[in-house]
């Protein structure tokens, strides 16, 4: 068992702070992830000795040894300045290794008091499942529940993961419909190429015929049939794999943030190459079989008499070709149902009303180091005095406090109490602690009642604010400025969480602003809690900025504010506007992830259900000449020759159309729920349909056209 502690630290030396997430680590923490250094050496437990502060000793990551150091190879031995503490650089990791986000790594020794908080790790024996590994730690949280019962809440549930799960529980889903898309697709390509082969293999029934006349055997003709069938699944896994090679450079950077370890080495994988190449080389040589097994059988006596071209007209190949087409036209239509439906889901997402204006508007986060402004009276007054100098900064508009409230996933989601209904009544609020100016910097109106004044942010006064959905769920269509609500928690917060006077008491509710998005992009807004920053100050805080212009063009100034009044005090290195806060959201991300993959899949299908038709009816075209040449020689009008030719390929796509819409509306419940904030719209599927028909007519219109420019005396001799 290893463990770790995560804080934000300064590197001193230039004109402003220079932030690093600096992980502090057990001495055995390195050999416990079993990665060699690029340079020097890991921390290891000698590093850490018993009863004694840890040796000053620092590893460096690879992004920062780059960015810092700018690669120097003589780097170990040198020093780096952490919070005013000198440290050795004694080795630098390798550039996959990025253990925690962590810029930094230093020594932890673990302390018994309540005010550090630290994340184990822990490596389960062979053969301990986690069920039973969880049995086990079970008495032991009891034990420290007993011992300290304020770090633990009422009701909990001990649960054991893997590490790996922390990943793939959120993108599990997405991967079983990849999977399912690409299954799909996998058939829809089958079925074109025994479509292809199978006209391929008609329109060549005379050179079998000759084949087998001058002694070649049906092993030597399927043989032959087979090699091109090979030769041509081999070309087409060529170019997979190449296309692949690109597209893993497409794919990477729009994975959901968080979503796998960023130690993740992401590349083409062999075992998966060789799979899908012996995927592609038996679909071809499987669907290749049958076309082949058809054409080395040919009744030679009746192809040598009969016009090719009224031999491939027969009821057998034509119900084929009908089959194939059908089919391909169902799956496709499926596919193309899900895509809509995933897409459909991601842009209703991208027009759901937020409650607040995104635009011009940046978020900066303030972690305060450790041991500074330990009183309530420094840290509000310290972080009033960032709200003023921001403010205050050329080009800001309005800055205000959000200390846990940017949205569109904001809060902290506690039990409340509503003065005059029962406590055991299950209430929850996601608690946001703001300054007055946070409303007018994301444009939030108020609906009724008031804001704090600046004399009641000073002394933290145990006032709030609740939103309109609060109201619905909780006031029962009463005046919410007659009620007062407390929050348990705040009786038994950690010790670095410093409240004022009255924080664990009954709140009145003096106002009700707007609903704003706070439950994440694809939920309601859930009901919100809002307490002057000043009541609850935790060792982080969070400034919203609203500028005239691009917010990001004003960070260094605002650094520079912030430098003013604490030299060592740094901000947060990832510092987004907040339309970037809402593409980092996972929800987003998967749905867009989806969405392109989707998409591209549904094209594609749509591309080979295309192709394949067009195929069948030039072929039939081309075998059918003399047939249409008769009928024109003999009076047919062109619309009886488009008739003709639309009303094969018509049936083939109306049967494929109607078994589609069958599978689609049969699994509309599940793609519902497979697929995230998709949608159960019927018309979708019509849509689709009415596209697909629309793609048959194109790729009929040039064979048909072809059937049309036929000129009756040539048509005659074509034989």
């Amino acid at each position: 068992m290893v463990a770790s502690n995560y804080t934000d630290q300064t590197v001193t030396g230039s004109d402003v702070p220079d932030d690093v997430i600096v992980n502090e680590m057990t001495g055995s923490h390195f050999q416990f992830l079993g990665l060699p250094p690029l340079l020097g050496r890991y921390i290891v437990p000698a590093d850490v000795p018993d009863s004694q502060d840890p040796q000053p000793v620092a590893v460096l990551s690879y992004k920062f040894w780059q960015r810092h150091f700018r690669g120097d190879p003589a780097v170990v031995g040198k020093s780096i300045q952490l919070n005013h503490k000198t440290y050795t650089i004694i080795g630098v990791m390798p550039v996959r290794f990025t253990w925690r986000d962590g810029d930094v790594y230093i020594p932890l020794k673990l302390g018994s008091d309540q005010l550090h908080r630290y994340g184990p790790e822990i490596k389960l024996k062979p053969g301990v499942s986690f069920s039973a590994a969880a049995d086990e730690f079970r008495p032991l949280y009891q034990e420290f529940d007993h011992q300290t019962p304020n770090i633990f809440p009422k009701r909990y549930k001990l649960s054991v993961r893997g590490l790996a799960d922390t990943y793939t529980r959120d993108l599990k889903k997405t991967m079983y419909l990849l999977f399912g898309a690409v299954g799909l697709l996998l058939a829809i390509g089958c079925g074109n190429v025994s479509i292809l082969l199978l006209a391929r293999g008609t329109a060549r029934q005379h050179e079998f015929a000759v084949r087998s006349a001058v002694g070649a055997s049906g092993f030597r003709i399927i043989r032959q049939l087979l090699t091109e069938s090979l030769l041509l699944s081999l070309t087409g896994a060529a170019l997979g794999v190449f296309v692949a090679y690109r597209a893993i450079g497409f794919i990477i950077p729009r994975l959901p943030d968080h979503s796998y370890p960023y130690e993740a080495d992401f590349h083409i994988n062999l075992a998966v190459v060789y799979f899908s190449v012996g995927l592609a080389v038996f679909s071809g040589i499987i669907f290749g079989l049958f076309p082949a097994l058809q054409s080395a059988r040919p009744e030679i006596s009746q192809v040598m008499q009969a016009s090719m071209r009224r031999l491939t007209g027969s009821v057998r190949g034509r119900r084929l070709h009908t089959a194939l087409i059908a089919g391909q036209i169902a799956l496709t239509l499926l596919l193309m149902t899900a895509a809509g439906a995933a897409i459909q889901g991601f842009l209703h997402m991208l027009r759901v009303p937020l409650g607040y204006d995104p635009q011009h508007v940046m978020s900066i986060v303030i972690p305060l180091h450790e041991n500074a402004y330990t009183t309530w009276t420094e840290r509000s007054r310290f972080f009033t005095q960032l709200r003023e100098k921001i403010a205050a900064t050329p080009g800001v508009l309005v800055a205000g406090i959000s200390t846990n409230a940017t949205p569109p996933d904001s809060g902290w989601v506690l039990p409340v109490e509503i003065l005059g209904k029962p406590a055991s009544q299950a209430q929850e609020a996601h608690l946001e602690f703001v300054s007055p100016e946070y409303f007018s910097s994301l444009q939030i109106p108020l609906e009724t009642g008031r804001i704090w004044d600046q004399g009641e942010i000073a002394r933290g006064a145990g006032l709030i604010l609740v939103n309109q959905a609060f109201v619905r769920r909780y006031m029962d269509s009463k005046d919410a400025l007659e009620h007062s609500v407390r929050v348990p928690q705040f009786a038994t917060l950690p010790p670095m969480v410093l409240t004022a006077s009255g924080a664990s008491g009954w709140l009145p509710i003096i106002g009700v602003v707007s609903d704003s998005l706070d439950d994440g992009l694809d939920k309601p807004v859930a009901p919100a809690v809002y307490a002057p920053y000043t009541l609850l100050t935790p060792p982080v805080t969070q400034v919203l900025v609203r500028t005239r212009g691009e917010p990001l063009t004003l960070l260094h100034s605002v650094r520079q504010q912030i430098a003013s009044i604490d030299p060592d005090q740094q901000i947060f290195g990832d510092v987004r506007d907040l339309e970037g806060w809402i593409q980092r959201e996972p929800e987003f991300a998967r749905g867009r992830l989806i969405s392109i993959l989707f998409g591209a899949f549904a094209i594609l299908a749509l591309a080979l259900a295309a192709l394949g038709l067009y195929s069948v009816v030039s072929y039939t075209v081309a075998q059918r000449t003399s047939e249409l040449g008769v009928r024109v020689a003999l009076g047919a009008r062109r619309g009886d020759i488009l008739c003709l030719i639309g009303l094969s390929a018509g049936t083939s796509v109306g049967i494929g159309i109607l078994a589609g819409l069958a599978l689609s509306f049969g699994l509309n419940h599940m793609i519902a729920r497979w697929i995230e904030n998709s949608t159960r719209d019927p018309m979708l599927a019509l849509l689709v349909s009415a596209i697909l028909v629309c793609v048959a007519a194109l790729a009929c219109l040039i064979p048909a056209r072809r059937a049309l420019a036929i000129d009756p005396v040539t048509a005659l001799r074509y034989e």
